[in-house]
């Protein structure tokens, strides 16, 4: 047996309890008023690439069923910095959020449906009963189906009541800059600003505010063509393409369009668009269809049609003359691929990472990201590279022509961050977005959740504060001018570009705001035998979809790995055996899981499938790390439904 399918009890949904309410006009929302509608509450924190995704996989449903559901976003933060109510709110509008987002910074209502992983979706019936519970990402046509279901039975019942729900939107923003994420120093002084909030492009004066002109419609969306007619969504990463090549390219700008999954082109002559790199939908890690027109899953290490790969949030992009590619921070699958742009057919392919989510080093088909964000090329040929969910600063060595070798410079791992200067090994940052390269070969980093700009110093093995109390910095341009050197932040969350003088000797302060780790509650678990149980029912319409293999798949392991005396490794159940130390006071279960599914077949008179219909696939996946503490009385299973 390969997936198991819990049946809930038919239980009440708890209410809803937090700080307060973002997009209700600063109403609170009780589940007692929204009884007759269909609810679906989504836990998530801003930081989370994943939880990113499910925003963008529930608008469809959520526009199509505006009448008869109301999607509920339960902010549980993960970094402090989420916990801050002003971020929170600058996340709401910075993602397009709309629909009712509880603060729920002290986990109330996240213990209370007992989530343990980002992004958590429940769905409650028009009659406030539990029906559901997903995590992890590709739920979106399960969710479509379902609150179909729901719809079409209560209505029959007479328990639906459609209406408007209690979403407020807010007013709208004004400025020439809207959450602006990377930015460019052009060859004609001007500088080229990723503009996410306004799905465009900006090019502004040397000043940085006066704009010049804007490169997108404005409307978010995949569409090639002129600067009035070209179409972003949240682009983010920008790079300028060397001027030999850019002739032969017909393009002088490479931008990461993010939540089109997409690298695109842009001629700085005449603001023309294309479309250089993804085919608009998001790779899923395992999936059947990442590459157009290839029967079975993704080959790492293989070249591939670069218009025929799905891209997974590519955050930022940068040149790498030692490879002689382009090398992109893969945000949405945690790595880091390869951009060959021709002189005929452009090729993308896995450069370095597993897809699994962590902190690990050594060769590039072996190591772990975390939503690889901010890129930057070094004198001697190597790369910086911001891991924002480890809160690390990393490098990224060539081997030679196509492998390379990874190293952690400053970070501890998925669950520890902070503001700490000293030592580096000491030293800790807290979700870090961008990166930049000082004359004397020193690193600053956007230490974005800080509000800061660090200096890592790779001679003394330091790290100091460069500036400090800006906001949500996301990048960094170093700018040199008669000895002087200033650094160029982009404040995205203030919605400008701000200049910063860096003192003399480049040497910053030195402090210590604190190191924190991720407050989630452990799970007490017995010493010995523990059942892990990993619940999935396909959505109503699909089945389980084992046409190019096994449907389902588990990964399991622990920090530290002695934690596990047996059960880590991969399978094929979503059930595993483990046996716990009791040697091991505490730790952290790492657990992955996915499973495929397709759309039913409609049969034909003589109940044959209709050879015509060729089933669409549905990848779900989550990663959890479940913090464990093993006492005398914990329980002997733990279960994390993936869809139950």
């Amino acid at each position: 047996m390969s997936a198991t399918v819990q049946n809930f009890p038919r239980v009440r949904a708890s209410e809803l309890v937090g700080r307060g309410w973002l997009n209700t006009g600063g109403r609170t929302v009780t589940l007692s008023e929204l009884r007759g509608k269909v609810v679906v509450l989504d836990f998530w924190t801003f930081c989370c690439i994943n939880c990113l995704h499910v925003l963008d996989e529930l608008r469809e449903v959520e526009e199509r069923h505006r009448d008869e559901l109301v999607i509920i976003g339960v902010h549980s933060p993960k970094f402090e910095h989420e916990a801050d109510p002003d971020a929170l709110a600058a996340a709401v509008e910075r993602y397009e959020v709309r629909h009712p987002v509880l603060d729920d910074p002290e986990l109330v209502t996240w213990g209370a449906y007992t989530a343990r992983a980002w992004p958590t979706l429940v769905v409650i019936d028009p009659e406030g009963y539990i029906v559901a519970q997903m995590a992890g990402e590709g739920h979106g046509s399960a969710i479509a189906a379902l609150v179909d279901d729901l719809v079409a039975e209560h209505a029959l019942k007479g328990t639906l009541h459609r209406g408007s729900g209690p979403y407020v939107p807010p007013a709208p923003a004004s400025g020439t800059l809207r959450f602006p994420a990377k930015a460019l120093a052009l060859p004609n002084g001007n500088l080229l600003v990723a503009d996410a909030g306004h799905h465009s492009l900006a090019e502004l004066a040397p000043d940085g505010e006066t704009l010049v002109r804007r490169i997108g419609s404005g409307e978010r969306g995949l569409v090639d063509g002129g600067p009035g007619e070209a179409r972003f969504s949240e682009p983010n990463g920008l790079c300028l393409v060397p001027a030999d090549l850019a002739t032969s390219l017909g393009y002088d700008v490479l931008v990461a369009d993010t939540v089109n999954h997409a690298l695109r082109g842009v001629r700085l002559s005449d603001g023309a668009v294309h479309t250089v790199a993804g085919t608009g939908q998001q790779f899923m890690v395992g999936g059947q269809e990442n590459v157009t027109g290839t029967v079975g899953a993704f080959e790492a290490g293989e070249s591939y049609d670069a218009l025929s790969v799905r891209l997974s949030s590519p955050w930022d992009v940068e040149w790498s003359t030692e490879l002689g590619v382009f090398v992109v921070a893969m945000a949405g699958n945690h790595t880091l691929w390869d951009f060959h742009p021709g002189p005929h057919l452009p090729v993308v392919s896995l450069l370095a990472g597993t897809m699994n989510e962590g902190l690990e080093d050594g060769p590039g088909e072996g190591a772990w990201f975390a939503q690889p964000s901010g890129l930057a090329a070094a004198s001697d040929g190597g790369l910086w590279l911001a891991d924002a969910e480890t809160s690390a600063l990393r490098r990224v060595v060539p081997v030679d022509e196509t492998d390379v070798s990874v190293e952690t410079a400053v970070g501890q791992g998925l669950f520890d961050f902070g503001h700490r200067d000293g030592a580096a090994s000491q030293a800790l940052l807290q979700h870090p977005l961008g990166v930049a390269v000082l004359p004397d070969g020193s690193v600053v980093v956007a230490d974005t959740y800080n509000g800061a700009v660090r200096r890592y110093d790779p001679a003394s093995g330091e790290v100091t504060t460069l500036a400090k109390d800006l906001a949500e910095p996301s990048d960094v341009l170093v700018e040199v001018a008669d000895g002087a050197v200033r650094l160029l932040v982009v404040e995205s969350a203030a919605h400008r570009l701000t200049r910063v003088a860096l003192p003399a000797g480049l040497a910053g302060e030195v402090l210590d705001g604190g190191a924190h780790r991720v407050a989630r509650p452990a799970t007490d678990v017995a010493s010995g035998a523990l059942r892990l149980d990993v619940p999935f029912a396909p959505a109503p319409g699909q089945k389980l979809d084992d046409r190019w293999g096994p449907s389902t798949s588990l990964q399991v392991s622990a920090t530290p790995p002695e934690l596990l005396l047996s059960g880590a490794g991969n399978g094929t159940d979503l059930f595993r055996d483990l046996v716990i130390n009791p040697d091991v006071a505490e730790g952290i279960l790492h657990v992955t899981a996915k499973a495929a599914s397709c759309d039913q077949v409609p049969l034909l008179p003589n109940g044959e499938p209709d050879p015509d219909v060729f089933p669409a696939c549905h990848l779900a996946q989550q990663d959890w790390g479940v913090p464990v503490r093993v006492a005398p009385d914990g329980s002997a299973e733990l279960t994390l439904p993936l869809r139950g």
